[in-house]
């Protein structure tokens, strides 16, 4: 008996001891990001991993005065604090924004890669309890600053988007999407929220989106992947890795396939079309592979699991699927491997400049498995007349500052809108604080 206890204690010793070493020299990128950024990305040979690359950045929050930095010709302030993990905001008709304060329902599943996951959303603030409420901020002044702070609903189940369509507010929850009446300037909702559609919860990838389609009759509803690479099996991906298209009556059909987490979504002003920024596959090593800006068209099927950028065989997947590699769609932009890209807005009405006029913001929550980390931070994609981003351009950095000097996460931007003013704000979920940012020298007014 002793030599049995004696032979498992040296086989957890030799395999923690070899977990250890791993994570101690994880797989590097080994060419620059800005290569695997744009319209031409450089896919280069995966480097599978068993266990993922172990490089995020500790969650620490923002010292007393700090704030993020703001690239040339702008400026950044707080619209609001002291917020509960604030992920998603809406902003409403009579210019109220709503902040999801919510996280990742509890977590099942074993394993070395679960147990991996577990402890780096610990490390990332992503492990604590979810809210589950709404709160309406509201600057009446117009000053910059959200002076009114009211509950505006709870009750929910790790909630995340949220559109206003006919008088109905409708929220994506993790398992559903429901929707309550709503009059314009109500402060609070206590209505029984009404079930539309069922959506399958769990799993990896937790956040559901909502937003009008262009008809202004049904709704877009994001839902990502429950794995990585299906590695459960098609059956645990039911309705899942889709864009689906839901009507009021509660009838819905599967808009697009293939999008592993497609999680912002937004109406591109210059031609009404639906476009959707999308996280990519773990454990192909730091350079692999891109998440992507695209447009997404009723049919569209962009690969996932078994495909990436548009055509890239994932062969970790099985069975294989050759016949769908002709018709997997290449994305439109990439914006670099493992920015875990979130947030999308083309924002029309920001009054930041001209150079910011007609293009897409866009929220990078942050890298936990790749060296060095990437992300942590919002960027603008400049977009050319056609509707389409500019030939050769790379993301332009927005707002940074979000890493300190030791490379811990002061914050992690998530969701971008505009408030009323023409300001950009920022939800940052480590930081527990909306962001504005504005034309340096720009006095916020009615």
């Amino acid at each position: 008996m002793l030599k049995h206890i004696l032979r498992v204690l040296a086989l957890v010793i030799v395999v923690g001891g070899g977990i250890f070493a791993y994570m101690a020299w994880p797989d590097q990128a080994q060419v620059p990001i800005a290569a695997v950024e744009g319209q031409r990305p450089d896919i280069t040979a995966p480097r599978i991993q068993t266990i993922p690359t172990v490089e995020v950045a500790d969650a620490v929050g923002w010292p007393a005065g700090a704030k993020p930095v703001a690239a040339p010709g702008l400026q950044v302030a707080a619209f609001a604090e002291g917020l509960d993990h604030p992920r998603w905001m809406y902003r409403l008709p009579n210019g109220d924004v709503l902040v999801a304060e919510t996280n990742s329902p509890p977590r099942d599943g074993g394993g070395i890669q679960a147990w991996v996951m577990k402890h780096l959303m610990g490390k990332a603030g992503a492990g604590v309890p979810s809210a589950n409420r709404l709160t309406l901020l509201r600057d009446a002044n117009g000053d910059g600053v959200a002076e009114q702070r009211t509950v505006f609903m709870t009750g929910l189940n790790s909630p995340f988007g949220m559109a206003l369509m006919d008088g109905q507010l409708y929220v994506a929850n993790t398992d559903a999407l429901v929707r309550v009446p709503y009059t314009a300037g109500q402060t609070s909702i206590a209505a029984k929220p009404e079930l539309v559609v069922k959506l399958n919860g769990g799993g990896n990838h937790w956040a559901r989106n909502v937003i009008p389609a262009p008809d202004g009759k049904t709704l877009f509803v994001s839902v990502g992947s429950a794995t990585n690479i299906a590695e459960k099996g098609m059956d645990a991906e039911k309705y899942r890795a889709n864009i689906l298209q839901v009507w009021p009556d509660k009838n819905w059909r599967i808009y697009a396939a293939g999008l592993r987490n497609p999680n912002g979504m937004a109406l591109n002003p210059a031609t009404g079309n639906l476009w959707t920024v999308v996280n990519e596959r773990d454990l192909l090593g730091s350079d692999l592979a891109p998440d992507y800006l695209t447009q997404v068209e009723f049919g569209d099927h962009f690969g996932w699991p078994w495909f990436y950028w548009g055509g890239y065989p994932d062969k970790r997947v099985e069975p294989q699927n050759i016949a769908l590699q002709e018709y997997s769609k290449r994305p439109d932009y990439a914006l670099g491997p493992h920015v875990a890209a979130l947030g999308l807005t083309f924002a029309p009405d920001a009054k930041l400049g001209d150079r910011w006029a007609q293009g897409a913001f866009i929220g990078e929550h942050g890298s936990w498995n790749r060296k060095p980390v990437s992300g942590y931070k919002v960027v603008w994609v400049p977009f050319g007349p056609n509707g389409y981003p500019k030939p050769g351009v790379k993301p332009v950095d927005v707002l940074t500052g979000f890493l300190s000097k030791d490379g811990d996460a002061l914050g992690r931007p998530v969701g971008v809108i505009t408030d009323r003013t023409g300001g950009l704000l920022v939800a940052d979920d480590v930081g527990n604080r909306i962001w504005r940012v504005s034309a340096a020298g720009q006095v916020a007014t009615r």
